[in-house]
């Protein structure tokens, strides 16, 4: 696959970003070019682990909340660094910043019920990959999840979801069904399977993202969010 030249000026123009990212930075000279707030992240190993210690910090309530005000804020509408990219679950609860105590511009997150990693979030994680050179990129599911329970459900009901649910559960039933007879419990199964799925499908259905992987400048890996405790441990 040939490297995209569309630059995220060519993207984002039609929203009007650029004649933000222009007003801000006429109305604060410091953000003309804009700059990492911490110290730069420079492999996928550091990338990670400033990930787990920032949920280490949120779990024990100790959250520095990083650069997260307007300052910042003008700061970044000149250009973004994020670090890492998420792959993450469309859910109220489950919020990367929060999670991993990152500030603006740290994290390139892409969420959707699920965590599926269909055409469309293929290429938002290519973008980013290929525009701002991000080190990780993290497969992010959480216990409990809606979607898997509804895939569950619709395969034991032998129902169908109303709406466009159904796209959902249908994108997940190949990877929920083989483990509904495993021991434990089937929704837990079905989410830990559906992290390594979609790990898997990430470098198996891109060849700019297993490129990177193979340069040792990108990594890809699977993690699960506890809902009751806040814990992010890895899975894949």
């Amino acid at each position: 696959m040939a490297p995209s030249h569309l630059s995220r000026r060519t993207l984002l123009a039609a929203g009007g970003a650029t004649a933000v990212a222009l007003g801000a930075a006429a109305a604060s000279p410091s953000a003309a070019v804009a700059q990492p707030a911490d110290d730069p992240v420079g492999t996928p190993a550091e990338a990670l682990r400033r990930l787990l210690a920032g949920n280490h910090r949120f779990t024990t309530g100790h959250g520095r909340h990083p650069h997260q005000g307007l300052d910042d804020l003008h700061r970044l509408a000149a250009g973004q660094h994020p670090f890492a990219i998420t792959v993450g679950c469309a859910d109220s609860r489950v919020a990367p910043e929060v999670l991993f105590d990152q500030g603006l511009g740290d994290l390139f997150d892409n969420r959707v019920a699920g965590t599926i990693v269909d055409d469309l979030l293929l290429g938002s994680v290519e973008f980013a990959v290929q525009e701002f050179g991000s080190l990780l990129i993290v497969v992010l599911g959480h216990e409990r999840c809606g979607a898997i329970t509804a895939t569950i459900d619709a395969i034991h009901t032998g129902g169908t979801a109303p709406g466009h649910i159904g796209t959902i559960v249908d994108s997940l039933r190949p990877v929920v069904e083989p483990v509904l007879d495993e021991p434990g419990d089937p929704v837990e199964n079905a989410v830990r399977a559906n992290i390594a799925a979609q790990v898997r499908s990430l470098s198996a259905r891109s060849p700019i993202i297993a490129e990177k992987v193979r340069q040792g400048a990108l990594r890809v890996v699977g993690a699960r969010y506890d809902l009751d405790n806040g814990r992010v441990s890895l899975v894949a």
